[in-house]
């Protein structure tokens, strides 16, 4: 679930060199690509770098089925908060429409934190996990208000670490819009 609440299908494959990269998981982009590929759970597959980054599958060996594999089906409710998903009309993605959706909310704040956005440094995907379960922050306007002591509660933060993000929080509020 992206912080635009769109649910994308992720293949999980078993470790593979690939460009000199170890690759695990592969972007299925959406559900009518999963159909147009014809792929199933548990199929061996075509697998390259999408602009030499960016793993995909391309294709299915189907020749390669031993007869346990699965249809894939689409999912109707968030896989994160388990609200229904929707499809716009002039749309292929399956969006989570729920504003609180946990997995939104990460994904917006770890957009929100990265050098494209406010670039917030010391403040990564553990951290953003850790301070949305904890309820500590609800929206990026939230990060604004953390304090040392509410930042020192959390698992691995010390003063020192709280203090550098805490900074880095600060630092940001200089940031201009060009940025």
């Amino acid at each position: 679930v992206g912080r635009t609440g769109a649910v994308t299908p992720v293949a999980n494959l078993a470790p593979v060199s690939l460009a000199g990269t170890t690759v695990k998981r592969a972007t299925l982009h959406n559900f009518d690509e999963i159909e147009r590929l014809g792929l199933m759970l548990g199929d061996r597959v075509i697998l390259e770098k999408g602009g030499e980054i960016i793993p995909k599958i391309t294709g299915v060996l189907t020749e390669k089925r031993v007869g346990n594999e699965e249809k894939i089906v689409e999912p109707s409710e968030c896989p994160a908060c388990g609200e229904p998903l929707v499809r716009l009309d002039d749309e292929v993605v399956l969006r989570c429409d729920n504003l609180y959706c946990p997995a939104q909310l990460q994904r917006l704040l770890l957009h929100f934190v990265s050098r494209e956005a406010m670039g917030i440094e010391n403040i990564g995907p553990a951290l953003i996990e850790q301070l949305c379960s904890s309820g500590l922050v609800n929206a990026p306007v939230d990060l604004y208000q953390l304090t040392v002591e509410q930042l020192m509660k959390l698992e691995r933060m010390g003063e020192k670490s709280a203090e550098n993000v805490l900074s880095a929080i600060e630092e940001s509020k200089n940031r201009s819009l060009e940025h």
